[in-house]
């Protein structure tokens, strides 16, 4: 299966990078039950460049960025850039999820709820896990 590949400016590889080695409690307890193909068989990049910009966590089957948003996302003017960003990603064809910190953190059961939902609603069906023998259990609801 061959997946729309948007470019992205590769000198945010390092920053991203670095994203990646100081993730905010809410990413890392999000993370736990996102990577490894533990939703729903979908693969999920965290801190992924994208464009001129890097989204908290990004699955390319289903073009979702996952955005995480902490107190550096309160101000008017980071509100503004946000939905800037968010717009011209969503040009780009990503769609996105957006939850705040503490929810990632204290309530990633809900939060796992909703990105299942949101797979299921827009018409994508859980992919089975090849050569795993079906002993990965599954994330939490």
């Amino acid at each position: 299966m061959r997946y729309h590949i948007i470019p992205y400016n590769p000198k945010l590889k390092e920053f991203a990078r670095q994203l990646r080695n100081n993730m905010t409690p809410g990413e890392i307890s999000l993370w736990k039950y996102v990577k490894g193909k533990q939703i729903m068989g979908y693969d999920f990049d965290r801190q992924r460049p994208i464009d001129e910009f890097i989204v908290d966590f990004y699955c390319k089957q289903l073009m979702l960025a996952i955005e995480i948003d902490g107190s550096s996302h309160d101000s008017e003017e980071a509100q503004k850039r946000d939905r800037e960003r968010q717009s011209r990603l969503e040009s780009l064809g990503v769609r996105f999820l957006r939850f705040t910190e503490q929810d990632a953190k204290y309530h990633v059961e809900g939060v796992l709820e909703v990105i299942q939902g949101w797979i299921l609603q827009n018409g994508y069906n859980p992919i089975p896990l090849k050569g795993r023998g079906g002993n990965r259990p599954p994330a939490p609801l």
